[in-house]
């Protein structure tokens, strides 16, 4: 089968070609206006979040695997891929890191945010604990921040779980959950304005999981009675329509990027590649050699607290993000499909983000050990002494 396979792939699906194209031909689509025709003759398709993959795409196609690079599947009919015997796949967990080290960069830009919760006892929620969620609670509790965590889905966890309104009391509120509309505890809308009103005045609600787990139009009814309330947003309701008069009363705003990190995208990459070789019975060829560690310093006279932000804004400072988010979505002048159009350009090129892991702190020795320590658990390498 090696070399006649037609793979039709999402084109901000990085390295697919490198790792595809010994499997047959590549071809590049546009991922939002993914069409039945594109697909008509293909064996394998590759997809983001942004395509529908249905019996309306799929219907008297030759696809015989789909893969999507992201963590969710949301996008993904799995019961009409399952009962066509059609094999897929996502990629749990690539991004996961990138999303956190969001998170760590969000909070890196309130004053005072990093002292509240390192140092004064004040707690981080999170809603959803799966692979996001639950990797933002090993870093958080690694670095001895108090959490609260709410997931009724979820029976088996070392962690006792908390209810909902435990968590929206806390001093940061992230969500993290998956957009499900069924079941007996669907999150699509699971935060209105209900649950809004229940947030502490000071407190940081930021969402970089999906955007309609959040009610948007609740959302900014919520933030014009309360316009002190601090909220990040990284995720939309009707991406990349957003609802452009939420834009200003968000502290934070960034187009869908947490999870965009180049190493999230390799990774990604990597195990849907991995996963159409099992499933059409291929031999995989070796993945790509790790890249090596990014050396950088920390002034040493910072105290641990200012070192900390200092690192996390050196490598990824998220203001960045949210600057050019606003200046595209002023640019769009209030036409929502050329707001749309910046989103996803944004979107497609996006500056090479390297996550925490990939940085080594070189003169980490001469550092006072709280923020060698608070370094370590947040993600960062240290030098050996």
């Amino acid at each position: 089968m090696a070399n006649t396979l037609h793979i039709v792939a999402d084109e901000n699906i990085p390295y697919a070609d490198e790792y595809f194209s010994h499997l047959g031909t590549v071809k590049k689509v546009h991922g939002r206006s993914l069409c039945a025709e594109q697909v008509a003759q293909a064996d394998v398709l590759l997809v983001r979040s942004v395509s529908q993959v249905n019996e309306a795409l799929l219907n008297n196609s030759a696809v015989k695997f789909v893969g999507t690079a992201t963590i969710g599947v949301d996008h993904l009919d799995t019961a009409y891929l399952d009962r066509k015997q059609i094999s897929w796949a996502n990629a749990p967990a690539c991004n996961a890191h990138s999303v956190v080290d969001y998170v760590f960069s969000c909070i890196s830009q309130f004053a005072g945010l990093w002292q509240q919760l390192l140092m004064d006892g004040h707690s981080v929620g999170i809603i959803g604990l799966g692979n996001v969620g639950s990797r933002l609670q090993q870093r958080l509790l690694a670095l001895g921040i108090k959490t609260k965590a709410y997931d009724p889905l979820l029976s088996d966890t070392s962690l006792p779980l908390d209810q909902l309104e435990q968590v929206l009391a806390c001093d940061v509120v992230c969500m993290h959950a998956p957009l499900t509309n069924s079941g007996p505890y669907p999150s699509y809308h699971m935060i209105g304005m209900t649950q809004l009103q229940q947030l502490k005045p000071q407190a940081v609600l930021i969402n970089a999981g999906r955007g309609a787990v959040v009610d948007n139009q609740q959302l900014l009814s919520f933030l014009q009675q309360r316009p002190q309330q601090r909220v990040v947003l990284d995720v939309w309701e009707n991406e990349p329509q957003i609802d452009l008069p939420l834009l200003p009363a968000i502290a934070m705003a960034s187009p869908h990027i947490a999870g965009y990190s180049l190493d999230g995208k390799i990774l990604g990459t990597a195990m849907i590649y991995q996963s159409c070789c099992k499933a059409l019975a291929i031999a995989p060829k070796p993945l790509a050699n790790e890249q090596p560690l990014i050396p950088f310093e920390i002034p040493a006279h910072l105290t641990a607290i200012a070192g900390l932000s200092y690192a996390i804004k050196q490598v990824y400072d998220v203001s960045e993000d949210d600057r050019r988010f606003r200046a595209a979505m002023t640019a769009a002048a209030g036409d929502a499909a050329l707001a749309g159009q910046y989103f996803d350009e944004l979107r497609k090129n996006y500056p090479e983000r390297r996550e925490f892991s990939c940085y080594q702190i070189t003169n980490s020795p001469q550092l006072n050990q709280q923020l060698q320590n608070w370094l370590g658990a947040s993600g960062f390498v240290l030098a050996a002494n």
